[in-house]
């Protein structure tokens, strides 16, 4: 442990809810990079899943699954002023527990803004409702309730988290490249003021998974190399985007929300079953899910310039994801069951055999047309910079690492996104398990190579319209 540099020191205890496949990925990385001890943790979960995991680490290990009546009576000895708590888990609120933490005088960390079990898919409930921009607005409206807080980090797994400190650096990286001044941007207005200047008009989240087993996905069965229920939970819930100032063809499935800051629109149908176009520099072009997450709406709100109430210019944010070909099945057979899991589930770990993941961000429209900023990430690198972690994982476990060192150092800032942290320290901490982190340009777009076998309705006046983006 001696080899490794501690960020931070904590006294305090330090409560996981919630411990899957990145509550045992970031808990050596806890134990590596926080002056803390394993008698100062407790796990607190639904499941098994982990418990041999924590022994081996000598830490507490608490089976308890957390309801709204029972939450409170759970965790009340667990967590008191001082103490950290770490929200890995599904189908509990985190609005319940920040407010928890709150009461408790504790700082706090998510990876998803998660509802009740239920609140994802609730047929009742509308689908602006149930979407990611709906509970975004709930936690920035709990935030108003309390101006100075315990500090709660939202939202700072890789993507949302990570991702948003890939974007500060790629417009630095295009404006050096490109000839812009730049200065040295810190305030919501001043990269907004950049993102402008240079002429970004899209953001991709791209990522392509290209990890693979020893054995393949039977039928019936889920397979992914992270949470099969955040993925399904997620996957299900509307199509959503940050909806640029550029964009001139409204879809004709879109929505916008009727309340709230107006960011970001959704479609009438699951993310796992909407397909868009994108690019990355190993993979190429290739057709992803538009998956809904967080930092489609935040990252688009971050950027937006109002005049008034006008909004003079904002991008197009959406995360475009080709997960791993296990994962593309389950997908496709989830889709068939008209959206009902899989009776068994998977996440693939020790029977990876080979593959990467290649987790960026692509910003469109500059004068350099196309650039990709991210981690290339294999497993065989994962493995050997961290146990209990496969390249998808890890690159969410660092940036809870990232997240969870930044909220020990400011830790009164009340509720905070990604985009509102300190880029530069959250990439120090993360940088060292990431792989090659690298950036490239392209000539990339999605008109290239179009309509080769068959004519398109597509809007050439600007490539990089949704229209043309999107795969119908």
């Amino acid at each position: 442990m001696s080899n490794y540099p501690v960020h931070v020191a904590f006294p305090g205890r330090l409560i996981f809810v919630g411990f899957g496949s990145i509550g045992q990925g970031v808990l050596p990385l806890i134990l590596r990079h926080v002056g803390i001890k394993a008698d100062q943790i407790t796990i607190v979960t639904a499941d098994e899943a982990g418990e041999k995991v924590a022994a081996e680490y000598g830490v507490r290990f608490i089976k308890h699954p957390l309801t709204r009546e029972n939450f409170k009576n759970v965790l009340d000895p667990l967590v008191g002023r001082g103490d950290f708590l770490l929200n890995l888990s599904v189908d509990v609120s985190s609005l319940a527990l920040i407010q928890l933490c709150w009461e408790k005088g504790a700082l706090y960390l998510d990876t998803c803004i998660e509802p009740w079990a239920g609140g994802y898919t609730d047929p009742t409930v509308s689908p602006s409702r149930r979407s990611n921009y709906a509970l975004r607005e709930a936690a920035l409206a709990l935030r108003e309730t309390k101006q100075r807080a315990p500090t709660a980090v939202i939202t700072h797994g890789a993507n949302p988290g990570l991702v948003s400190h890939f974007v500060k650096q790629a417009m630095l990286n295009i404006a050096t490249d490109t000839g812009v001044e730049h200065g040295d941007p810190n305030t919501k207005a001043e990269w907004a003021a950049l993102a402008h200047k240079l002429g970004i008009k899209v953001i991709h989240i791209a990522e392509r998974d290209t990890q693979v087993g020893s054995y393949a996905k039977e039928p019936g069965e889920f397979v992914n190399t992270w949470s099969v229920d955040g993925f399904v939970g997620e996957g299900c819930q509307p199509a959503e985007l940050g909806w640029g100032s550029h964009e001139k063809n409204w879809p004709r499935d879109g929505k916008k929300h009727d309340f709230g800051r107006g960011s970001a629109i959704y479609l009438m149908q699951p993310g796992a079953g909407t397909r868009v176009r994108t690019w990355t520099p190993m993979a190429g072009h290739f057709h992803g899910f538009l998956i809904t997450h967080g930092e489609s709406i935040s990252i688009s709100d971050y950027l937006t310039i109002k005049k008034g109430e006008q909004v003079v210019y904002r991008p197009t944010v959406h995360y475009a994801y080709h997960p791993s070909d296990d994962a593309v099945l389950s997908v496709h057979e989830l889709a068939g069951r008209n959206w009902v899991m899989q009776d068994r589930k998977r996440i693939m770990m020790d029977e990876i055999v080979k593959g990467v993941d290649e987790l960026g961000v692509l910003l469109a429209g500059h004068k350099k047309n196309a650039y990709w900023y991210g981690s290339q990430l294999s497993v065989q690198e994962a493995r050997q910079l961290c146990p209990h972690n496969n390249a998808t994982s890890l690159q969410v476990t660092v940036s809870v690492l990232g997240g969870l060192v930044w909220a020990m150092e400011n830790p009164n800032a009340g509720i905070v996104e990604p985009d509102e942290l300190d880029f530069r320290r959250i990439l120090e901490v993360c940088r060292p398990y990431l792989g090659l982190v690298v950036g490239e340009y392209s000539e990339w777009h999605p008109l290239v190579d179009r309509g080769r076998l068959f004519p398109e309705d597509l809007d050439e006046t600007d490539p990089w319209q949704f229209k043309n983006i999107r795969v119908v």
